[in-house]
């Protein structure tokens, strides 16, 4: 019975261990980080489009 105890223990112990984990977290901050400047970069060129044709239709007017 103590040795399929500590097989379980060994065993709980090699899968806490692991850093599989934790690369998967540091992709999903980096992935997170690169959709918020991707999302801010959006929103500044969209902005300066909109100025852009209300210009020309000032322009046109």
């Amino acid at each position: 019975m103590n040795n399929l105890f500590l097989k379980m223990y060994v065993k709980a112990q090699d899968l806490m261990n692991r850093e599989e984990g934790q690369d998967l977290v540091e992709y999903a901050l980096l992935i997170t980080l690169v959709a918020l400047a991707a999302v801010a970069g959006v929103n500044k060129v969209a902005s300066a489009i909109n100025t852009v044709f209300s210009n020309i239709s000032a322009t046109l007017s």
